[in-house]
């Protein structure tokens, strides 16, 4: 199936990298906006993307690059807020976290582990602020951009430690997936 039938706005569903927005298309290609993967480039001709929201149908007048910049920021300021909870591990309700110096003459630290757990979320949800503010800038090439992506990737893998405090496997943080 080719996409000749979709147009800017619409949103549609690609099987490995989500939801994303069309914010231009040429004769052979879809660019796509996705949450998770920036911006992409898919082909008319791919048969596995859905369309699940129609976009705007757009006549004779010319699209203004500034107004779909400004369309694409608005929609990364609404996915910036929850989609939904994030909860902890039940096992972990009121814990405690630990932290124990080797000089044993010194005091510990306790911390509430939904203290801690509420610090390692706001770091992931700032972390993706961050991925969409890079993926918006319009400052930075391509290849900057991927750089960027990849240093944050690598920032998730060292973050994977804190996943045991997740209820939620889709809530957990994924590094870079060896080969």
């Amino acid at each position: 199936m080719e996409l000749y039938d979709i147009s800017i706005g619409a949103r549609v569903k690609h099987p490995t990298m989500g939801v994303g927005v069309v914010y231009e298309m040429d004769a052979r290609t879809v660019h796509i906006f996705f949450r998770e993967h920036g911006e992409q480039p898919i082909s008319r001709s791919f048969a596995d993307l859905v369309t699940i929201a129609p976009g705007v149908e757009i006549g004779q007048e010319p699209l203004d690059l500034d107004h779909v910049r400004d369309a694409i920021r608005e929609v990364l300021e609404e996915m910036q807020a929850p989609q939904r909870p994030v909860n902890m591990a039940p096992r972990y309700d009121g814990g405690i976290l630990e932290i124990k110096p080797r000089d044993t003459a010194l005091k510990s630290k306790e911390i509430p582990v939904e203290e801690f757990f509420h610090k390692i979320v706001m770091i992931r949800d700032r972390f993706r602020v961050l991925e969409q503010k890079i993926n918006a800038n319009d400052k930075l090439s391509d290849q900057d951009k991927v750089e960027l992506q990849q240093y944050i990737t690598r920032c998730y893998g060292s973050l994977t430690t804190f996943n045991i405090l997740f209820e939620d496997k889709e809530d957990h943080f994924v590094g870079q997936k060896g080969d």
